[in-house]
C-alpha cells in the first residue's frame, strides 16, 4: 500500500482508494469493485463528502429497522471486505445480526480471502455464504446464491454497494432491504426500502453509534422513527441537496472568476 503523507488535501479519499487496490491484489475486490468505486467517489464529491442530513435520517430508521428484526443479515462483498472489515463486524455485533458473504464474482478463492480477512478482526466471528445451499429466485448468476441460514432466512437484510437486480429480487421475495448507495438515482437506491445515501466508511460508524443508543429506545419508540420515515422523500431530498450545492459551486466560481478579472 502507498504511503500517503496526512498532510495531504485528499488524505482519505486517497487512504481508501489504496484500500480498494490492496482489497484487490489479495484478492478480497473485483476488477469492476474498482470502478463502482470510483463511481461512488465522483458522486461523494458532488454531495460534499460528509453525512448530509437526509442520510442521518435514514440512518435512524435503518437501525430502528434492524433493532426491530428477528432475523438480521448484513450482507458483505469485496469493496466491503476491503474499506470496513472491522466496522461491518462491530456493526453486526452491536445489532446482533449475522453476516453473510455474497459475492457477483463468485470464486472459492473469493471467498476464502474475505473470510480470512474478517476473522483477522474477530478469529471466532460466524461468517455464512460459505458454502450457500439456497438460490434468490430469478437471479442466475452467483449471487443468487444465499445461505439458509442467513439471507434466505432473514426478515431484514442489508446490501451495502449492491447490485440493483439483486436488491429487487429480495424484495419480491418479502425481505426488507436496506441499502448503502452513494448513487442516489441506482436501481438498488430506487429498489430499497431504505437507502443510506452516504459513503460506507462513514455509514457503518454511525450506525454503530446510533445502534449502541437506541436499544435502549421502546418498541414503540423504534415503530414510530419508521412511521415517519419516507424513503422517496429521502432520496429527493438527497437530490434536492446536490443540485443546490452544484448551484453554489458553479455561482462561487463565476464570482471567483469574475474577482480575478477585476
Amino acid at each position: 500500500m502507498v504511503e500517503i503523507p496526512k498532510s495531504h488535501p485528499r488524505y482519505w479519499s486517497l487512504y481508501y482508494r489504496e484500500k480498494i487496490i490492496e482489497g484487490m491484489e489479495k484478492g478480497i475486490t473485483a476488477k469492476a469493485g474498482l470502478i463502482a468505486h470510483g463511481r461512488g467517489e465522483a458522486f461523494d464529491y458532488i454531495i460534499g463528502e460528509r453525512t448530509i442530513e437526509p442520510a442521518e435520517r435514514a440512518m435512524k430508521a435503518a437501525v430502528a429497522k434492524l433493532l426491530l428484526a428477528e432475523h438480521p443479515v448484513i450482507s458483505v462483498n469485496g469493496n466491503v471486505a476491503a474499506l470496513v472489515p472491522k466496522e461491518t463486524i462491530e456493526l453486526a455485533k452491536t445489532l446482533n445480526a449475522k453476516l453473510e458473504i455474497n459475492l457477483f464474482y463468485r470464486t472459492e478463492e473469493r471467498v476464502r480471502a474475505i473470510a480470512e480477512e474478517l476473522r483477522k478482526y474477530d478469529p471466532e466471528i460466524e461468517l455464512l455464504g460459505i458454502n450457500p445451499t439456497k438460490r434468490i429466485p430469478g437471479l442466475e448468476h452467483e449471487r443468487g446464491k444465499v445461505d439458509e441460514k442467513g439471507i434466505w432466512r432473514a426478515d431484514v437484510v442489508v446490501v451495502p454497494l449492491e447490485d440493483g437486480d439483486r436488491t429487487e429480487a429480495l424484495v419480491g421475495m418479502g425481505k426488507f432491504v436496506i441499502t448503502i448507495d452513494l448513487n442516489p438515482l441506482s436501481r438498488s437506491a430506487r429498489m430499497a426500502d431504505i437507502t443510506i445515501v452516504d459513503n460506507i466508511v462513514r455509514a457503518y460508524p454511525r450506525m454503530t453509534e446510533l445502534a449502541r443508543k437506541m436499544k435502549d429506545y421502546s418498541r414503540e419508540e423504534l415503530l414510530k422513527i419508521l412511521e415517519e420515515y419516507d424513503n422517496g422523500k429521502t432520496l429527493s431530498d438527497v437530490l434536492v441537496h446536490m443540485r443546490d450545492r452544484l448551484t453554489q459551486l458553479a455561482e462561487e466560481g463565476i464570482w471567483r472568476k469574475k474577482e480575478l478579472e477585476s
